[in-house]
Order: C-alpha cells, then sequence, then structure tokens
C-alpha cells in the first residue's frame, strides 16, 4: 500500500493545535495578530482602534478617532460566515 503524502505533511500535532487554538479566547487573539500584526488601524481613517465590546457574542472593534465599528472578521473570507472561530 501506498502512502498518501498529506500524511506526512509536517506541521502541529492535534494536542499541540488545542493548545494554542482550542477556546474561542485564544482563536480570536490569534485572528488579531494575524490581521493587525503591530496595532488595530481603522478601515475608514487609519487611526489606531481597540477592541472595545461584545455583541452577540462577536468581538467588536471601535475606531476612537472616527468612531466607525467593524466586526474582527469583517472584510475576510470568513466575514459572512456563521462558523464559530473554533470549528
Amino acid at each position: 500500500m501506498t502512502i498518501n503524502s498529506a500524511q506526512l505533511q509536517k506541521g502541529l500535532s492535534l494536542a499541540a493545535f488545542l493548545k494554542d487554538f482550542g477556546t474561542k479566547e485564544q482563536c480570536e487573539a490569534a485572528f488579531i495578530k494575524t490581521r493587525w500584526p503591530a496595532t488595530l488601524i481603522c478601515s475608514c481613517c487609519s487611526h489606531m482602534a481597540v477592541p472595545e465590546f461584545r455583541r452577540q457574542e462577536r468581538c467588536h472593534c471601535k475606531c476612537g478617532a472616527c468612531r466607525h465599528q467593524t466586526i474582527l472578521r469583517a472584510g475576510t473570507r470568513m466575514g459572512r460566515g456563521q462558523l464559530p472561530l473554533t470549528k
């Protein structure tokens, strides 16, 4: 029987993956770090925005300068998805 090359991919083990991304808070922190590596930037006025509140179990960001609000996943491939980040 031949070995499938997909079985030999290097990466995280399941235990290591669950340790890093097992909870919703860990997934949100990794998503923020990936999307905005240095600081959160407002898409309207390019000022810094910080996560301020939660609504319907979602993390919302609000710009301190122009008061523009956005959802963490807005403008990404996961923007319209209804699945939680842990899925």
